[in-house]
């Protein structure tokens, strides 16, 4: 285990925290922490629940609009190209489910990751045209395809591109371009794939209710394609202290939490998640990995179809076959984990790790590469051999940007896109080895000056007396928490270790029973410390989270363990 650098945020002044009217001391800390300083951003940040932005805003949108009403009706067949992850399929579900809605001949299309791989390609979509489809609306990809794009016009099919990715130095010849991230675009920039499709399907069902003179004449609302937009917004990692992201989570776990679609309700009884009580983290760690399992190991369309069933009865079964491929998963990972990381033990120090298989499935290459970037804290690219062409998922740390990274070798690659923290590339054989040597040569210039150590950002010291219910009330005030937006970390100073044992399969966690100062015991939870319980100290500090725990009907405190260290 690496040793992480605990950092204590600073006390903020007095008078500041006296300013934040209507918080406890404590919640007004955790909101200074988050860099809302200004007491009515943080009421906005809290309670803020209004979703008004314009659709009309984002570029090319009226674009957009305009022919896909056009196609509507006249009656052309129209195909949803989406991505094969959680943000992908949710996005494809989403728009599938409006046009449809609308009135449309609509076909949706997610590549398989094995065979075709990520984004548009060519034959897919001269498959689709020699279908007679007239219309392609990409959802979650395409916005690095210029090649596949340009494609369309050359077999006579119209194509929109809505996409969150990085941008490239050309936008594709696509008919409209919808991507936030365009430096001519208005709007929030860090929306997920699926919320971009959200903002189409909000601005195709406005102007259906604005020709007809009704509000809901579709039978369809906005606030139920929330649920979808909460799944892949959450699941894709997007920043969570940006108020329109926030928002959106909100409401749509709200819509997740009263089950109103079958395929969330069936997914939930396999994950054995409770209506009524789910909140990000359990999309994060329970609904989003199973959905991410059918494109990992399977076909995404089993997810699709999960999303889109009309009742309970269809959906079962697609749950049921999620959360197999989620256990398959699992084992898959471990086992791939332990062959990359034999390859590493003669590592000669590099910044960034580069390792492949001639066995990796592709579906968890990107699982992989996280793990060992995990352990390593360094940048992690690792790729799925094949006979010509080799396929790469990469991972980062705060510290390099792997896409910037990408960019820079591109005239190696034949594809690539991401984000600064995960990307994707592929790539011929024949420049495995020039590729490797300029990515890790890049890595050394950005990283070798640098002391990398996981950081771990703590907001305040907490005696255990004060980690009550009444604060874990006031603490769910900060959901939707996630990226940007991190749950409260707490710094426990000489708590008393009362029992210690080794807990799980293969005794990779920990269980503690901690006391301070004559305070009542309370059980904590360290998920990946079990090294500890050889030599465990009599006296800890600890760096935790509160949470409530439920088991057989009992409900208790107990601390989530994020590291521990000798007091």
């Amino acid at each position: 285990m690496i040793q992480k650098q605990w950092i204590l945020a600073p006390r903020p002044p007095a008078a500041e925290l006296r300013t934040y009217e209507g918080c406890s001391p404590i919640l007004a800390r955790l909101l200074y922490n988050r860099g809302i300083a200004d007491p009515q951003a943080a009421q906005e940040f809290l309670k803020s629940r209004a979703l008004s932005e314009d659709p009309l805003q984002l570029k090319d949108m009226r674009i957009a609009v305009e022919r896909i009403e056009l196609a509507l009706a006249q009656g052309q067949p129209i195909a949803v190209y989406g991505d094969f992850d959680a943000d992908g399929v949710c996005a494809t579900a989403l728009l599938t489910q409006v046009l449809i809605a609308l009135g449309g001949d609509i076909q949706p299309y997610i590549p398989d990751r094995e065979g075709e791989g990520y984004g548009l390609n060519s034959p897919a979509l001269e498959r689709l045209a020699d279908a007679g489809v007239k219309l392609v609306i990409t959802v979650d990809c395409g916005i690095r395809s210029l090649a596949e794009v340009a494609v369309c016009a050359q077999i006579g099919m119209d194509i929109i591109v809505t996409d969150h990715h990085s941008i490239g130095p050309e936008l594709p010849p696509a008919l409209a371009v919808i991507n936030p991230q365009r430096q001519d675009c208005p709007g929030e920039a860090r929306l997920a794939g699926v919320g971009v499709a959200y903002m189409l399907a909000k601005a195709l069902l406005r102007h259906r209710w604005r020709r007809e003179r009704a509000r809901y004449p579709l039978g369809l609302r906005e606030s139920d394609l929330l649920d979808l937009v909460a799944i892949g917004t959450v699941a894709d990692v997007m920043a969570l202290n940006v108020g329109q992201n926030r928002r959106l989570v909100r409401h749509g776990l709200a819509t997740i939490n009263a089950l109103r679609r079958p395929g969330i309700a069936a997914l939930a009884k396999v994950a054995g998640l409770r209506a009524g009580a789910m909140k990000a983290s359990d999309i994060g760690f329970g609904l989003g990995p199973r959905i991410n399992a059918a494109g990992r190991l399977g076909s995404a369309m089993t997810a699709f179809h999960l999303l889109t069933a009309a009742d309970i009865d269809e959906a079962m079964p697609y749950a049921v076959e999620l959360q197999r491929l989620n256990t398959q998963r699992q084992r898959l990972t471990r086992l791939a984990e332990a062959e990359i990381s034999a390859q590493l033990a003669e590592d000669s120090g590099q910044s960034l790790i580069f390792a492949a298989s001639d066995d990796i499935l592709p579906g968890i290459v990107g699982l992989v590469a996280g793990r060992l970037c995990k352990e390593h804290y360094r940048p992690a690219v690792v790729l799925e051999y094949g006979e010509e062409l080799s396929r790469a998922s990469c991972r980062s740390i705060p510290e390099f940007d792997i896409t910037s990274a990408l960019d820079e070798c591109a005239d190696m690659l034949l594809r690539h896109g991401g984000h600064a923290m995960a990307a994707g590339f592929t790539v011929r054989n024949s420049n495995l080895d020039a590729l490797r040597q300029r990515l890790q040569q890049k890595a050394q210039e950005q990283l070798s000056s640098q002391n990398l150590v996981p950081k771990l950002h703590l907001d305040c010291e907490l005696d255990l007396p004060a980690a009550n219910e009444l604060l874990l009330q006031e603490l769910d005030l900060l959901e939707p928490t996630g990226n940007g937006n991190p749950p409260a970390a707490f710094l426990g100073s000489g708590l008393r270790v009362l029992s210690c044992r080794r807990v799980g399969a293969d005794g990779a966690h920990l269980k503690l029973r901690l006391a301070q100062n004559g305070s009542a015991p309370i059980d904590a939870i360290g998920f990946g410390l079990g090294g500890w319980a050889r030599a465990m100290p009599r006296r800890i500090d600890a760096a935790y989270q509160l949470e409530m725990n439920e088991w057989n009907g009992r409900r208790s405190l107990q601390l989530q363990l994020l590291d521990i260290r000798p007091a």
